[in-house]
């Protein structure tokens, strides 16, 4: 959860670094003691934002499914670590949070900031007069286009990589899913997709 959350943090920080340096290149540059504190408030924002699910989350053994070991027959209870709120409501209202903050707004300002940069370089010129000016103007086209496309990339990856981990969680919390539902989710589908999100 906490690093999961620096990591989106951080994004959403070299976002706006690229934005600084490409949109308002001749603005001041971040310093050591600037990034110093840029990563101070990111860790705090995280760490911050996960504490109520380590505040609520308490370990339970499944009633459903046990481990079978080795091949003596005998089985061991599966103890899962899972958030356990006091009223269903208020998980509702924390995972919206999370939502929110952790996928929504980072998305939004990604988005914003890349297509900002999309259309400053797609606007600027080439100041050059040569005879050559032609095929410069031409290779430069060719590299801003082409950054372009890798910032498109980038905000895609972020979107398809956080969606389906977010829809579950959504799912989850707001869908009257049964039972079975639950477990087919949390056993096959969560895994996928917290890896495809921690890909990111």
């Amino acid at each position: 959860g906490v690093s999961v959350s620096a990591s989106v943090f951080t994004l959403v920080a070299i976002a706006v670094d690229r934005f600084r340096c490409i949109v308002y290149p001749f603005k001041q540059k971040l310093t050591i003691s600037t990034a110093v504190v840029i990563i101070i408030v990111i860790w705090v924002l995280a760490v911050s934002i996960m504490c109520p699910t380590a505040v609520m989350s308490h370990v339970k053994e499944d009633r459903h499914f046990r481990i079978v070991l080795g091949g003596s027959n005998q089985t061991s209870p599966i103890y899962w670590c899972r958030e356990d709120w006091p009223n269903p409501q208020m998980r509702k209202i924390y995972t919206t949070v999370l939502f929110a903050n952790i996928y929504l707004a980072p998305l939004s300002l990604i988005v914003i900031m890349y297509a900002r940069i999309g259309i400053t370089l797609f606007k600027s010129e080439l100041n050059v007069e040569s005879k050559n000016h032609q095929q410069q103007r031409h290779a430069v086209s060719r590299r801003k286009q082409k950054v372009i496309k890798k910032l498109i990339v980038i905000a895609l990856l972020f979107i398809l990589s956080w969606l389906p981990l977010w829809t579950l969680m959504m799912l989850s919390d707001y869908a009257n899913l049964t039972e079975n539902q639950h477990q087919v989710i949390n056993i096959y589908i969560y895994p996928f997709a917290h890896w495809l999100a921690f890909f990111n």
